[in-house]
C-alpha cells in the first residue's frame, strides 16, 4: 500500500521483529533485495494489460467522430489509473511482506489473474462486460487488505488494512453501480470511484475512531526495492509502447510515410529512455534511501512514476495513429496525444528531479512550454509531422542534458532534509 505520514517511518522501525517465532511475513531488514521472479511474473500482465488499454484508446481515436475520439484520451485516465493502482499496491505489499510466504505468493498469483481478467474486457469496458472489470478490482482492492490484517500480529499495520478495506468498501459502491449502466453513466461513475480511492489513500484514509498512525513499506530497509520496482514499471511501459508500435508496422502496408513513422516513434521511445534514465534513474533508490522524510519521498516517487505511464500509454496510442495514418490531416485528439503524451510524461520527470534533486528542472520546464508553441501550426499538418515535432522537442531537451553534463563530475542526489548516509 501507499501509506501516509512520516510516524509510520519511525513505527516501523521499531516493529521489525515482532512476528512471532515461525511466522516470518513481515520482511526485514535482512530482505533488502530486488524484485523476485514472482514479482517479475506479475509484471508481464501488466504489459498485456497496457497494450489493452492502447488498443482500446487507439480503437476511439481512429472513430469518425470527434465526440468519440475525444472520448477515447478520457478513457486512458478511467481505464490506466485503476490497473496502475493495483500495480502499485501489490509492490507495496510484496516489498512489506516477505513474498517467499506461500500466503503472499498466492495473493499476488490471484492479484495477476485479476488484472489479466480486467485487461480482456478492455474492448467492451464501457459497454458490455463492465463486471469484467469492475468486479476483479473490487474483490481484489477489499479482499486483499482484510487478508492481511490476519497475516499480521502489530496494531498499527492491522489499523492501516482495516482503514483501507473500509475505504474501499466505499468506492465499491460506484465501482459496482457503473456496470448497471453503460457508456458516460459509467464512465462519470468508475472516476468517481478511482477519484475516491487516490484521494482516500493520499490521507492515509481517514477513518473516525481508529487511529491513522500508518506503517509505510517506504521505510530505510526498503527503499531500493520499491525503487528498483518503479524503475521496472517504466521500463514495462516503454516496452509496450515498442511492442504496439512494432504490431501496428507490421499490420500495415509497407511505404516511405509509415517506415518513416516507424523510425519516429522507435527514436521517440529511446529518448523518452535517455531522458527519465539521464542521472534521476540512475540515481533515484540512493536519493529515496537519503531523504529525511522517506514515506513523502516515495509517494512523490509514485506519482511520478505513474503519470509518466500515463503519458507513455498516451505517446503509443498516438504513434499507432501515425503509422496508419502518417499523410492524413492531423486531427486535434491526435495531436492531443502525440503531443500531450510527452507533456504529461515530462510533467512527471519534473517531480522525479524534486525527488532527487530538490529542484524544479528548467529544461524541462521549456521543453513544455515548447510542445505547447507548437500545436497550434503542427494542426495544420500531418501526424507524421506532428510526431517528428514532438521527436524534435524531446531530441533538443536530451541534447541539453549531454551538454549540461559535459566536463562535470556525475551529478549526486540530493534529496530534500537528506539523512547522512548509513555505513
Amino acid at each position: 500500500m501507499i501509506e501516509g505520514g512520516a510516524g509510520g517511518r519511525r513505527a516501523g522501525r521499531g516493529r521489525r521483529n515482532q512476528e512471532p517465532p515461525g511466522q516470518k511475513v513481515v520482511s526485514t531488514a535482512g530482505d533488502n533485495r530486488r524484485a523476485n521472479f514472482l514479482e517479475l511474473f506479475f509484471d508481464l500482465v501488466l504489459v498485456f494489460a497496457l497494450s489493452g488499454v492502447v488498443s482500446r484508446v487507439v480503437r476511439d481515436l481512429a472513430a469518425d467522430t470527434a465526440a468519440r475520439r475525444w472520448a477515447g484520451l478520457l478513457y486512458v485516465l478511467v481505464l490506466v489509473l485503476p490497473i496502475m493502482w493495483l500495480w502499485t499496491t501489490t509492490s507495496h505489499i510484496t516489498s512489506r511482506f516477505d513474498p517467499r510466504q506461500p500466503s503472499v505468493q498466492v495473493m499476488v498469483l490471484l492479484t495477476a489473474f485479476g488484472v489479466l481478467f480486467m485487461a480482456s474486457s478492455l474492448p467492451y469496458a464501457f459497454f458490455e462486460r463492465g463486471w469484467a472489470f469492475a468486479v476483479p478490482y473490487v474483490v481484489l482492492q477489499v479482499g486483499r487488505p482484510v487478508l492481511l490484517i490476519g497475516l499480521v500480529r502489530d496494531r498499527a499495520q492491522q489499523g492501516l488494512y482495516a482503514r483501507s478495506a473500509i475505504w474501499f468498501t466505499v468506492s465499491a459502491v460506484p465501482w459496482l453501480a457503473g456496470t448497471l449502466v453503460e457508456d458516460w453513466a459509467r464512465v462519470g461513475l468508475w472516476a468517481l470511484a478511482i477519484t475516491i480511492d487516490l484521494v482516500s489513500a493520499r490521507f492515509s484514509w481517514p477513518v473516525p475512531g481508529l487511529s491513522r498512525q500508518s506503517d509505510s513499506a517506504w521505510e530505510p530497509t526498503k527503499t531500493h526495492h520499491l525503487a528498483d520496482r518503479y524503475e521496472q514499471l517504466l521500463l514495462i511501459a516503454l516496452g509496450e509502447s515498442v511492442l504496439a508500435l512494432g504490431i501496428t508496422y507490421t499490420d500495415t502496408p509497407v511505404s516511405l510515410a509509415t517506415t518513416l513513422a516507424l523510425v519516429v516513434g522507435f527514436i521517440t521511445t529511446v529518448l523518452l529512455w535517455r531522458i527519465y534514465y539521464y542521472r534521476v534513474g540512475q540515481v533515484l533508490p540512493e536519493a529515496v534511501d537519503l531523504a529525511g522524510d522517506q514515506v513523502r519521498a516515495g509517494q512523490n516517487t509514485g506519482r511520478a512514476h505513474v503519470l509518466m505511464v500515463l503519458g507513455i500509454v498516451l505517446v503509443a496510442a498516438g504513434y499507432e495513429i501515425v503509422v496508419t495514418n502518417p499523410d492524413d490531416h492531423v486531427r486535434p485528439a491526435w495531436l492531443a496525444a502525440t503531443l500531450g503524451g510527452p507533456a504529461v510524461y515530462i510533467v512527471g520527470r519534473i517531480g522525479l528531479e524534486r525527488v532527487v534533486f530538490n529542484r524544479l528542472s528548467r529544461r524541462r520546464l521549456i521543453g513544455i512550454a515548447t510542445l505547447a508553441a507548437v500545436a497550434l501550426p503542427l494542426a495544420f499538418t500531418t501526424p507524421l509531422i506532428a510526431a517528428t515535432g514532438a521527436l524534435a522537442v524531446l531530441l533538443g531537451m536530451a541534447l541539453a542534458d549531454t551538454r549540461h553534463a559535459r566536463g562535470r563530475p556525475p551529478e549526486a542526489p540530493s534529496p530534500a532534509t537528506a539523512r547522512p548516509k548509513r555505513t
